[in-house]
């Protein structure tokens, strides 16, 4: 059927588009409690079908024949108490199409489950770590969830960035043996969204694309850009050489009209946060005394930009 509707379109399909292949990863981090889900597929919009995550509660990836309504049951089944061994068997009791499904779990203490109907494609399985779980179908071999597990668990990177290389050690072994198209990456913490009001934190998808892993991961680094709040161990004091700086830069890009003083005034910070706002920068904005690097290094490529630097 999505075949058809793509030749409708004048879009070609890529053959065996309408049966979802993927293989993804759902994680609990003890250090923030965070938890997270990545996952990669053979299918257009994967993450609007297969990512489930609630802070403080687990994290869920639905998919093979998906019924995606095993998200936010698994997520109110965890909320409830029930781990994820006994949610998994309730999901089963509920839906007579069970062995079509697959479905990845964890909760927010670390506690980790898999399951893999039998009537999924080959090779299909599941693997269960440290706060973590692993599962695909369609794929290559078996080697492509145990890569994954294996990077997970022996990686330092931050979380998210662990989802990440997970996925890409999944593919480094093959992954979904009919190829790639699309990914995505959700983190939930709580008051962890824009401006504290959501518990997501991090959602990115790559909706079609030909090397989607590759696309996550650089907009996983935008997102860092502009999201991460700055690191206070990087920040830098505001010299009055450096505040003249700013001013200067600030003045030929049109948003501070006063004197190149080298005083952090209320002028300065006003032109300084409305700059910043106006480059999508507001996070890593600073009122006192100190500037994030990367807004600085933000300005000068500004100013590299306006034939000023």
């Amino acid at each position: 059927m999505i075949g058809a509707a793509l030749l409708a379109f004048g879009i070609a399909p890529t053959p065996g588009l309408s049966t979802p292949s993927t293989f993804s990863i759902v994680a609990f981090d003890p250090e923030t409690g965070d938890l997270g889900v990545a996952v990669q597929s053979k299918f257009p919009c994967v993450g609007a079908l297969v990512p489930h995550a609630r802070a403080g509660v687990g994290a869920v990836a639905t998919q093979a024949a998906a019924n995606i309504a095993w998200g936010p049951r698994a997520l109110d089944l965890m909320g409830e108490g029930l781990e994820p061994a006994a949610v998994l068997e309730r999901l089963k009791a509920e839906d007579p199409g069970f062995e079509e499904r697959q479905i990845g779990i964890v909760d927010a203490r670390g506690r980790a489950g898999t399951f893999t109907g039998t009537k999924c494609f080959e090779w299909a399985g599941g693997k269960t770590g440290a706060a973590f779980a692993c599962q695909g179908n369609i794929l290559a071999e078996e080697g492509v969830v145990d890569a994954m597990a294996e990077s997970f668990a022996r990686s330092k990177s931050r979380f998210p960035e662990r989802l990440v290389e997970a996925l890409a050690a999944g593919q480094s072994k093959g992954g979904d043996r009919r190829g790639m198209q699309s990914a995505a990456l959700l983190v939930v913490r709580a008051k962890g969204g824009y401006g504290g009001y959501t518990d997501r934190w991090i959602d990115l998808r790559v909706d079609d694309h030909a090397s989607p892993i590759e696309e996550l991961a650089r907009l996983l680094r935008v997102h860092r850009l502009y999201f991460d709040k700055p690191d206070a161990s990087t920040l830098l004091p505001l010299t009055a050489s450096l505040v003249k700086e700013i001013q200067t830069s600030l003045s030929r890009l049109g948003f501070y009209r006063g004197e190149f003083t080298g005083e952090y005034d209320d002028a300065t910070r006003d032109a300084f946060s409305n700059w910043c706002g106006w480059e999508n920068l507001e996070e890593r904005f600073r009122a006192d005394a100190k500037v994030d690097p990367a807004v600085l290094e933000a300005l000068r490529a500004a100013m590299r930009a306006h034939g000023g630097g």
